[in-house]
């Protein structure tokens, strides 16, 4: 094993590689094209309206806009993506600011500009924003890991040799350990080692296994013993999920930073919604009114004016800075308080770097879903921390990495799993409480070395309908079938109609099923872009299924912790050469075949998969559990 300072400066070239690739990637497929290009490819927006403006957070700058064109169309727009808002306007054209989207609520959005003051040519109209290349992500990666590079003797510099396994870590346990009721064996054990821990607890929470259950109840245990506690994820999505959870069990938790929805269970979180529902923030917003009204009379001077008018509108200017600086520091003594008198702070990743965290240290660092960030990116919080809990599941979706070359050679390769791969004290959650056994057995078998155990609760339970529709594993084979897979050769994405036809005419057979029945949840999943899409526009033109609430069709990255009493994966690959293309990350696989309840049920052509020893095993595994059928049987 290389010694950590070494297999970090190898980590940092892997980090460039993939920096280099994304920026290859943004000029090809933004940069490069014209403005209707770009509006069709959903990384523009424009024309837009200017629905609100105001001053978040720092006195920096909201504008809240709202797309008049392409209304519900997908795009590429999320919280935390980097956008320039710009004019089209004949004499303001070429004018932009750069941003970052807050949230996005349908077909609006909420931007957080970079500085001051605000742009007056918003008013003017012909306004539009453009998804931007986000290189402050890659920053702050580089900026930790050449902090944890020159860390020499202190805190940081033994967490760097604990977690990258070169020192073993150390535990307090208490005398009489006690057990919370509502957690199983394997998940008290978790909880009592991150009590336990000093420097490092490492969790593996395989699908179904309570794995977010079981951390929130050990950060509620640690909030007992310690003041506040920061919890980070690598994605606003699964950030919001933890603010939810943690604030369930009446903990204290301010949630900072951008948000991936704006219902009012998770708004109520943020430290935005906290500043202003605080008694003392009266007079914070009485100084930021008298900013922003000095701010409009200063932007009433736009162009041809002369001396005086020039001179009024700098001193408006600097009359407006001073304000602002002074509700900067009002806002600060409040956020002090907020901060302070938390349980726990929950953030992003890179999040952990916002003005208002920057120079906090806390005792301890709670990562979740570890296993889907690069390392670099775990390393931001990580230097804030004097203990640090790693929470994930190495054998589901790994970070996305552009860079084939940088995937080579090992930038997917997190610290989570290092740690497990290196550290002999990990809490591995035995117990799944989502899937039926036969569900369970192949991803029990393949991944998890027949480890895991489905509770009682679930090990039998199968959708209440007549044999032998309620068998819970099976795989329709369309070998033989000239089910043909197809490629988009705009998108490179593969499709095949006829797996859907296929799924439509069983799902059909289901749903008769449930006549006089409630109809249970169902997911249809494909691990390729273009069978999701085609797959839903085939349904959109379906009467019967169209009208169904109940199901959703999407790609396996997006079905990521989510799960349905029925899910139909629809493989794609059918072709003669035995290429299977994304097929081939297990791991995705793993999370597609994880994601039902009570029916899973595989759609593809064994002649191509037959060649992949994990395919042969899971058709050979489908035989043993009576679940194998060939698609002639549904042929019409």
């Amino acid at each position: 094993m290389k010694k950590s300072l070494e297999e970090l400066a190898d980590t940092l070239e892997l980090l460039q590689l993939e920096k280099d690739e994304e920026i290859r990637i943004y000029e090809e497929t933004i940069q490069n094209l014209t403005l209707e290009e770009r509006r069709k490819n959903g990384v523009t927006w424009f024309p837009l309206n200017i629905v609100k403006t105001g001053y978040a957070i720092g006195d920096l700058p909201y504008v809240i806009v709202e797309r008049t064109t392409f209304i519900d169309e997908r795009h590429k727009f999320y919280a935390g993506t980097v956008v320039s808002i710009f004019s089209e306007q004949k004499e303001t054209k070429g004018e932009e600011r750069k941003g970052i989207v807050h949230f996005v609520d349908k077909n609006k959005i909420k931007i957080i500009l970079y500085s001051n003051p605000m742009p007056f040519w918003l008013e003017d109209g012909k306004v539009g924003i453009n998804l931007l290349f986000d290189d402050r992500t890659f920053k702050e990666m580089e900026k930790a890991m050449n902090t944890v590079i020159s860390a020499k003797n202190d805190r940081l510099s033994e967490l760097r040799e604990i977690l990258l396994g070169h020192k073993k870590p150390e535990y307090n346990y208490l005398q009489n350990p006690y057990s919370i009721p509502s957690l199983n064996e394997s998940q008290n054990k978790a909880v009592i080692q991150i009590l336990a821990a000093k420097d490092a607890a490492f969790v593996h929470g395989p699908p179904g296994t309570g794995k977010t259950t079981t951390l929130v109840q050990a950060i509620k245990q640690l909030s007992k013993v310690e003041s506040t506690i920061l919890v980070c994820a690598p994605s606003n999505a699964a950030t919001d999920l933890l603010t939810e959870r943690l604030a369930a069990l009446q903990l204290n938790v301010v949630r900072v930073g951008n948000i991936s929805r704006v219902d009012e269970s998770l708004v109520q979180h943020t430290l935005d919604a906290q500043i202003s529902n605080h008694p003392d923030n009266k007079s914070l917003k009485k100084v930021k009114k008298q900013a922003a009204e000095v701010r409009r009379q200063a932007r009433k001077y736009k162009r041809n004016f002369g001396y005086e008018q020039r001179e009024n509108r700098r001193e408006l200017y600097q009359q407006a800075k001073e304000l602002g600086e002074w509700a900067i520091q009002l806002e600060n003594t409040l956020i002090d308080q907020i901060i302070n008198g938390a349980h726990v702070i929950t953030c992003t990743l890179v999040g952990s770097t916002s003005r208002t965290l920057r120079d906090r240290t806390f005792k301890t660092v709670v990562i979740d879903e570890a296993a889907q960030a690069l390392e670099g990116a775990t390393w931001i919080p990580i230097i804030k921390a004097q203990k640090v809990v790693l929470v994930g599941d190495p054998l589901q979706l790994p970070p996305t990495i552009k860079s084939m070359k940088a995937q080579r050679s090992g930038l997917m390769e997190t610290l989570l799993e290092k740690g497990i791969a290196r550290i002999q004290d990990v809490s591995l959650l035995d117990t799944q409480y989502r899937m039926h056994k036969s569900i369970m057995g192949f991803s029990n078998q393949q991944f998890y070395e027949n480890k895991l155990k489905a509770d009682v609760s679930v090990a039998e339970a199968i959708l209440p309908i007549d044999a032998p529709y309620s068998l819970p594993f099976q795989f329709i084979d369309t070998a033989g079938c000239g089910f043909n897979e197809v490629e988009n050769p705009k998108t490179k994405s593969r499709y095949n109609p006829d797996e859907y036809i296929l799924i439509r005419e069983h799902l059909y057979q289901l749903l008769d099923q449930f006549a006089d029945k409630e109809l249970p949840s169902i997911g249809i999943i494909s691990p390729y872009k273009e069978q999701v899409i085609t797959i839903r526009l085939e349904m959109e033109k379906d009467e019967r299924l169209n009208a169904l609430e109940q199901i959703t069709v999407n790609t396996i990255d997006s079905f990521q912790g989510q799960e349905r009493d029925v899910i139909y994966i629809s493989l794609v690959r059918s072709n003669d050469h035995g290429e299977i293309g994304f097929l081939a990350d297990h791991r995705r696989m793993n999370v597609a075949m994880t994601r039902a309840r009570r029916k899973l049920i595989m759609i593809g052509d064994s002649g191509t998969l037959g060649a992949h020893r994990f395919y042969r095993e899971f058709l050979d595994y489908c035989e043993s559990v009576g679940g194998y059928d060939s698609a002639w049987s549904y042929m019409v």
